[in-house]
């Protein structure tokens, strides 16, 4: 016989509009009845790995496997630790992941996969507890299961009720449930969010402090309130920073003067020779304190409207200086 190719596929968009809102119907409907039948199973579940001595492993294979990395990162990153292992790779080694005192999360839409059945009598002479996350409540899964977890699903949102599909959708729902369980019953915060994503903007912005960024020591542009202008204006372009500090001899900042000051006087026609830094410094500066964090310094800046701000420690004593540039640099801004 010879080969005969597959039709060309034909496209109809009122058809896929279509069933894009009855995929989004379908699965709408799974997670209503999913939220609505929550019960002790789930409250058991929670209490259960809020009282884990080791780590919440989750288990899956396939699209329940994917889920499940998923679950796993979400949990590792609201303070739940955990990890995924592959139920495959288990069976040559990856066990050996697992350690008494472990709770492991399976999921199995099914609750037949032959992977996880092969490693459950291993699971049980660990001693760990087993919750199942499944969408067959009778299935060896859940027989052997010491919490069940119900995410079966009316239907699946593919037209031929195979492709996983609101099935996934409900374990991907059941497992953030789960999280935000956890991090309210933890106490879980922003902070504690930040500290697990110092990559991310959040991170930037609730772990950088004004002190990591800061200018200090000799870097840092200040003149004594009696130096001459030619004093102040090197001071300037020394440290490159467009401002100088003028402090006291007790170390506070009593004013800043800037390249804009010095473009202002020269616009007045303000005759230049004899004068000090006290003279043209402006008075009472923007400061910010060297513990406070740097996007509070971004937020001075930018009510302030001003590109530069001078860093004091708890004493007021002057420390250090930081620039718009400095944020910008750390992505703060």
């Amino acid at each position: 016989m010879l080969f005969q190719p597959p039709p060309r596929p034909v496209f109809d968009p009122v058809r896929a509009l279509r069933l894009a809102a009855q995929t989004f119907e379908i699965e709408a409907r799974a997670l209503h009845a999913l939220g609505t039948g929550l019960g002790d199973a789930f409250t058991r579940a929670v209490q259960a790995m809020l009282e884990c001595r080791g780590r919440t492993v989750v288990m899956g294979m396939g699209k329940s496997g994917h889920v499940g990395r998923k679950v796993a990162a979400t949990l590792a990153s609201t303070g739940t630790p955990a990890l995924f292992v592959h139920p495959a790779e288990a069976s040559h080694g990856d066990l050996g992941m697992v350690q008494p005192g472990d709770l492991v999360l399976a999921i199995s839409n099914s609750g037949e996969s032959d992977e996880l059945a092969a490693i459950l009598p291993a699971l049980r002479r660990l001693g760990v507890t087993l919750v199942a996350m499944t969408g067959a409540p009778g299935s060896t899964l859940a027989r052997h299961a010491d919490i069940v977890l119900s995410s079966a699903v009316a239907q699946e949102a593919c037209p031929l009720n195979l492709a996983p599909t609101a099935s996934t959708t409900a374990q991907m729902a059941l497992g953030d449930a789960l999280a935000v369980a956890l991090l309210d019953a933890r106490g879980f915060r922003e902070e504690d969010f930040a500290r697990s994503h110092p990559g991310g903007s959040l991170g930037r912005r609730l772990l950088i402090h004004v002190h990591d960024l800061m200018r200090s020591g000799d870097a840092v542009p200040r003149v004594a309130p009696d130096a001459d202008l030619h004093a102040l204006l090197r001071e300037m372009t020394g440290k490159g920073l467009g401002f100088a500090a003028v402090a006291g001899a007790d170390g506070r900042p009593l004013g800043i003067f800037t390249d804009g000051d010095l473009r202002r006087l020269i616009e007045r026609g303000t005759p230049l020779a004899g004068l000090v830094a006290e003279q043209v410094m402006h008075r009472g500066p923007q400061l910010v304190r060297q513990d406070a964090l740097a996007v509070d310094a971004a937020a001075v800046m930018e009510t302030q409207r001003v590109t530069s701000v001078l860093v004091v420690d708890a004493d007021g004593t002057l420390v250090g200086a930081l620039n718009s540039n400095d944020l910008m640099r750390a992505k703060v801004i």
